[in-house]
Order: C-alpha cells, then sequence, then structure tokens
C-alpha cells in the first residue's frame, strides 16, 4: 500500500532512515570538544623538556651505578667495597648530572632569547615586547631541567644500591643487582612511554637493551683487565 505525496508515492510499510536527535548531537559535540580541550590543554613540548632531563638522569643513575658495582664486582667479592663504589657513583653522579644539564639548557635557553631578539628586530623593529613573546614561546627552563636530572638520577642509583646491601652472598649479590636493574629499566621505559605518548613496548626495549649491554661491558673488561691487579 502507498500513500500519495509532493514527491510522488511512498509505501507506507517502509521504515525510514531514523534521526539521531538534536539532545543527541548537542552531547556529541560536547563530548569532542571536551576531548580536544583535554588533548590541547597538554603541552607536549614543555613536557618534553623536564622529561629528557628525567629520564636521561634516572636512566644515568641506574646504568651507571649498577654497571660500577658489577665492576668492582668482578674483581671484589666483598659487600661493602661494591656499596661503597655505588655509593660514590651516586653522589659523584648526581652532582655532575646537575651541572651539566644546567650548563646545556641554560645555553640553549641563551641561544633561543637570543634568536627571540634577532627576529624582532627585523620583523617588528623592536617594538613587541620581549617578555610577552618569550612566554607565548616555549622555552626550556634550566632549574627545572637541573633539578629533574640531579633527583632522577639518585632515585636510579638507589636501585642496585638498595639491592645489595644486605645480602652477604657474592653470586646472590650480583643477581640481585641486575635482577632489579632489569626490572627497574623496564619500569623507566613504560613510564617514559606513558607520559611522552609514545611506544611502551619498543621504550621498554631500549632501556632494557642499553642497561644490559653497559653491565655486560663493565664486568667483563673489569675481569679481563682489574682482577690480577687488585689480587
Amino acid at each position: 500500500m502507498a500513500t500519495a505525496t509532493p514527491n510522488g508515492l511512498v509505501p507506507l510499510n517502509h521504515v525510514g532512515a531514523v534521526h539521531p536527535s538534536p539532545a543527541h548531537k548537542i552531547d556529541d559535540e560536547k563530548q569532542k570538544e571536551q576531548v580536544t580541550e583535554d588533548h590541547s590543554s597538554v603541552n607536549y613540548l614543555q613536557r618534553a623538556q623536564w622529561l629528557r632531563a628525567a629520564v636521561l638522569g634516572a636512566n644515568d643513575g641506574l646504568v651507571s651505578v649498577s654497571s660500577l658495582m658489577m665492576g668492582v664486582g668482578a674483581v671484589k667479592k666483598d659487600a661493602k667495597a661494591m656499596l661503597l663504589a655505588g655509593f660514590a657513583g651516586l653522589v659523584a653522579g648526581a652532582c655532575g648530572m646537575a651541572i651539566g644539564e644546567f650548563v646545556a639548557v641554560y645555553t640553549q635557553y641563551d641561544v633561543e632569547v637570543g634568536q627571540i631578539k634577532r627576529d624582532m628586530n627585523v620583523s617588528v623593529g623592536g617594538e613587541m615586547d620581549l617578555e610577552m613573546e618569550m612566554e607565548r614561546r616555549t622555552l626550556p627552563n634550566p632549574l627545572q631541567a637541573t633539578l629533574a636530572s640531579a633527583i632522577s638520577f639518585s632515585i636510579g642509583a638507589l636501585v642496585p644500591l638498595l639491592s645489595a646491601a644486605f645480602i652477604e652472598s657474592y653470586r646472590t649479590r650480583v643477581s640481585m643487582v641486575v635482577a632489579m636493574a632489569s626490572l627497574a629499566l623496564a619500569v623507566f621505559g613504560k613510564v617514559v612511554a606513558q607520559l611522552g605518548k609514545t611506544h611502551s613496548i619498543k621504550s621498554c626495549g631500549r632501556f632494557l637493551v642499553g642497561g644490559w649491554i653497559a653491565m655486560a661491558i663493565t664486568f667483563g673488561l673489569t675481569k679481563l683487565l682489574g682482577a690480577s691487579a687488585l689480587e
């Protein structure tokens, strides 16, 4: 059966398309706007500045102190020697990372500020306010990078130190240092992937492989070259 319409005959048993209600459209648009605002509110460039320093510090602290303890353990089975070497590596490494990061980031900051000044002189004859332009751009923060690097290095270095502090057996102590360092490297890789919105498996793999190579080289070379000299 059909009925007449201005556009012709339309079957009565024909089910027309179901159109979403205006209320549903408004809700969907609000949800899309909320998601867009959430993503746009995160400044990943600014996050990358301190994230790079924190990642570098944590990875360096974990790998260097673990490798240092493994190297000493290759020729000295005494737990005290390994712990003293690890503690010295923690203090020296944290100070070195902090100073190095401060100098490097401050140099980058000076270069970018100088470029802003040159761009302003060329484009608008120096009439634009320098402070407003610096606030608009994402500039590196030397103090933030320094603190992130030093703190993260210390946290990374504490992992092998604490894992070997209360173990008397030499084999168990060395195995525990490697196991805890590997676990921490995987955790660091996962955290970095979450903060930077990158692939977690690739990130964990990079951390693990790099740490294993560093510890193996340090242990092997120290065992090969230093054993006879320290006996």
